[in-house]
Parts: structure tokens; sequence; C-alpha cells
């Protein structure tokens, strides 16, 4: 033993600390008032000496392992259905609500856990609730009013908000937590409808520090890359500037790959050498084969893209950003709502340079 000393008071503690947490699951304590205390006893363990702090580290982690929290998930769309579903998995206790009762009979039918006709009632009792609608509206709709989730929810619970949505909006409704003793995080996600099948999503939150923090071991069950962005509103701003993003990229590919089919050259092995250099981008590694087969029945629709792209270029206006290839690529989203494009993924855009072909 290093010093001399042995590990056997660590040890005792780690048998306090199983004993406790043991007997703070069968209390039924609320996660998040309890989840903090238990972080310091951890902390102050791991100084205790220094061949003991692998051991507690270890500890920490089982604790993350075994504390599984009353969730519900608001929204079973072709994001939230296995986001919902990772948390059921994870061993989380979830409850689900949708507009469509079907949706959620299907997702019962997959998963472990339960529905309710209404995010009232689904989040009665929850840690955590956890939302992924559609836009704006949509999201006052199941989080406001009578039957809404915040008129549901228990002082000190957390709403975690998935949706794309704006960040007006997102400012607006954690000040109305906040005058309810509730927390609220603005988190949406990057990864499409794959990253949330595959638990790899890429989560821009905005809120307060601490409700992070009790937030994020949950997130994680769906999340490959998480980070605080800043506070109420800042994850939406995130989340913008990753659509500006896509929106070029998307483009420039579009158009790359209509030259190289212009030009007689074989797409596939264009492709297979400029993504070995700087050309290389995840839209073009996951999306050139279904590009160049004319294949786009699949992924982030091109009506949802629209919408966010509605959302940034807003934004821009009040925060003096400029924007053109943006604005530009917008328009081009809408010609290919006008082709019936509406619901074809965003690389859809190669198909309206070629429509004149």
């Amino acid at each position: 033993m290093p010093h001399g000393r042995s590990l056997e008071p660590v040890c005792d503690l780690l048998r306090f600390g199983l004993a406790a947490w043991k007997r703070f699951l069968a209390s039924g304590s609320r996660l998040q008032a309890q989840a903090p205390v238990l972080n310091r006893t951890a902390g102050s363990m791991e100084g205790l000496f220094d061949q003991g702090k692998r051991r507690v580290r270890l500890w920490r982690l089982y604790l993350q392992e075994v504390a599984m929290a009353k969730v519900a998930f608001l929204g079973l769309g072709v994001m939230g259905y296995p986001m919902a579903g990772h948390l059921a998995r994870k061993g989380h206790q979830v409850t689900v609500y949708n507009r469509s009762p079907g949706k959620a009979e299907q997702w019962m039918g997959e998963y472990a856990g339960s529905s309710a006709p209404t995010p009232r009632e689904a989040v009665a009792g929850a840690e955590l609730v956890m939302c992924c609608v559609g836009n704006d509206d949509d999201l006052r709709s199941v989080i406001l009013g009578e039957q809404g989730a915040f008129a549901g929810m228990e002082p000190g619970a957390i709403l975690v908000d998935h949706t794309t949505a704006s960040a007006d909006v997102a400012r607006e409704l954690a000040a109305v937590a906040a005058e309810r003793g509730l927390g609220f995080l603005d988190a949406p996600v990057s990864g499409g409808q794959a990253g949330a099948v595959n638990g790899v999503l890429t989560v821009m939150v905005g809120g307060e520090a601490e409700t992070y923090a009790i937030a994020e071991p949950v997130i994680q069950s769906y999340a490959r890359m998480m980070r605080l962005m800043g506070p109420a509103g800042s994850g939406q701003l995130s989340k913008m500037v990753n659509q500006i993003c896509i929106a070029g990229l998307v483009q420039g590919l579009a158009e790359a790959l209509n030259f190289a089919q212009c030009a007689g050259l074989d797409g596939h092995a264009v492709v297979d050498v400029i993504s070995k250099g700087a050309a290389q981008s995840w839209q073009m590694e996951n999306r050139y084969k279904t590009m160049l087969a004319g294949e786009f029945d699949f992924g982030f629709a091109v009506d949802w893209m629209r919408k966010d792209l509605s959302i940034l270029l807003d934004e821009s206006r009040r925060n003096g950003a400029q924007l053109p290839v943006t604005a530009l690529v917008d328009q081009f989203y809408a010609d290919v709502q006008a082709m019936g494009g509406g619901r074809w993924d965003t690389s859809s855009l190669l198909a309206r340079l070629q429509r004149n072909r």
C-alpha cells in the first residue's frame, strides 16, 4: 500500500454509500435533490487516498449507472420515438405522450413504459420531462395551458426541450419555468433520424449550469456529444449555426455531383478521391451514394429544413448577421417543395439541379 495506508476506510465508506443509495431508491425521494449530495460525497471520498481514488471513481460511475429516473417524453416523431426508447432501455421509468395515441401504443409494444392521454398526466411525478415536437406553436401547446406539462410538473422537476425552435420561445418557457420553480433547458439535437436510432446525437444546450448537471447523465442515454452553450436560448442559437453550415454544404455537394455528371465523370470515383482531402464532410460521406442514385425518400425532410431556415433567418434580421448563401439555399428548397419534394431529404437539392437536364 502507498505510504503504508490501508484502503479499508475507503471500502467502509463505499459500503455505507451503497446502503444509503439503496435506502434512497426505496424512499422514492427526488433524484435531482439527492444526486448532488451523493456526488459531493464521492468527491470527498476521492481525496482520501491516492490508491483509493480509482475505486471511488468506479463507485461514482456505478451511481450514475444505477440512478434511474422517472422520465416523461412528449412527442414520438421520427426523433422522439427512438430517443424515448433509449431511455427505456437504459432502465429509466418512462411515460410517453403523443398527439396520435396509436403511436404511443406502438411505442409501448416495443419498449417498457407507459403512456398518458395528456402532457399534464404524462409528467405526473416525473423528475425529468423530455420534449421533441415540431415548432414553437407545438411546443407551447404541449407545455403551457391547463393540460400542458408545466401544469403537472412538481417543483424542482426539469423540462428538457429537444425541439428545434426559436431562441425566443426558449427564453419565454425558461422564464415561465422559473416562476413555477421548475428547471428548463433548450436542447436541440443534430444527427438526424439515424443519430436518434443509434443513440449518437449531438445536443446543444441552453440553460443554468446546475440544471444541466442534473439532466446530463439522463440525456447521455441517446447522445454522443453534448455541451452547455450558455443561458436560455443558447442551445437554439447553436442549432441555427449548425443549420447554416448544413445548408451551404449540401448545396455545394449537390453542385459538385451535378458538375461531375455533366462532365462525364464517375461520381463515385470522384468522391472516393476528394473525400480523402479537404472537401470531405459528413454530408459527402453519408449522402453522396443516395444522391447519385436519385434516392431522396428518407432522412431530414425539406419541409422541416425550411422551418429551421425560417427561424434562423428571422434571428439574423434581429442580430444583424448577413446570410446571403443561406437565404439563397432556402429559396432553392422552396423550388424542391414546388417539385413535390417537401418530404424528401435535404440532399434533394441535386434533384433541383437535374430537373432540366
